[in-house]
């Protein structure tokens, strides 16, 4: 089956709010030799005006994933799992996220390109904080390979 070109335009429900905890913050940094004490130090964070430790760029990946796993769900997309490639990840901020952060996503499908037999599919997940604001726009690009290899079996 492929990638579904009437998905471009298409806008998911807004996703659960998610929680940053510190503790997660501090684990990510780790994870990505993010070594700068506002990511551990919440005396760090606060003298530099912050309420609590800053989240690095890429932690914005996790509300992401949450929109992205809606569209891996949609039953009529033609994406499949076992296919997909993530190609280009962009981050437009307003704001850091700091925890303590209550955050919700919301995915919109913004183009599709074919390339091959093979679809790069963007889209742009507007996540926003408890109030309503926006805190960063994350944009994706997957590859999503063609099924050709099924076809010739």
């Amino acid at each position: 089956m492929p990638v579904n070109s009437e998905l471009v335009g298409r806008e998911f429900p807004p996703t659960p709010p998610y929680l940053v905890g510190r503790e997660k913050v501090r684990e990510f940094a780790r994870a990505v030799f993010a070594d700068a004490s506002l990511h551990t130090d919440v005396d760090a964070a606060r003298a530099l005006g912050y309420a609590d430790v800053v989240a690095p760029p890429t932690f914005a990946m996790v509300i992401q994933d949450q929109t992205l796993q809606q569209l891996l769900a949609e039953p009529d997309s033609g994406i499949e799992l076992a296919r997909i490639i993530h190609a280009e990840q962009r981050f437009a901020y307003t704001r850091p996220i700091v925890a303590g952060d209550e955050l919700s996503g919301r995915l919109k499908v913004t183009g599709i390109r074919m390339m091959a037999g093979n679809a790069m599919i963007t889209s742009e997940a507007e996540i926003t904080d408890a109030a309503a604001e926006h805190v960063v726009t994350a944009t994706s690009v997957l590859l999503v390979g063609s099924d050709e290899s099924e076809d010739a079996a």
